[in-house]
């Protein structure tokens, strides 16, 4: 049986920079479920949290995910859950863009407060 322990960081923003997450409860429900809805689909998120108009969070890949399918399923369903609970006034969009990196091991509590 493989083990692998690969963490990645990840950073993407809201459609042009919208500050749809701008209270803390929309931010919070935002996050925990993208959090919830990881778990479902086996992803396992370390941490998450962002700022008004982008979210961050490390993530470690198992042995048959890749960077570009857990962002898919990431931000796809996570929009998606926005604009069918009516949380925003506008329709809530993800920039098709995002930023990932590899964390060791060593500096998973230093990426966890950038």
């Amino acid at each position: 049986m493989p083990f692998v322990k690969g963490y990645i960081h990840f950073v993407w923003s809201t459609k042009n920079s919208y500050s749809f997450l701008d209270s803390k409860e929309m931010s919070l429900k935002v996050w925990n479920h993208i959090r919830d809805n990881a778990k479902e689909k086996g992803i396992f998120i370390d941490f998450i949290n962002g700022y008004n108009d982008h979210c961050r969070c490390l993530i470690s890949l198992g042995i048959d995910q890749t960077i570009q399918k857990v962002m898919q399923l990431i931000k796809g369903e996570s929009s998606f859950w926005e604009n069918k609970n009516r949380h925003t006034k506008e329709k809530f969009e993800w920039q098709d863009e995002y930023f990932a990196v590899s964390v060791s091991e060593s500096a998973i509590d230093k990426a966890e407060i950038i």
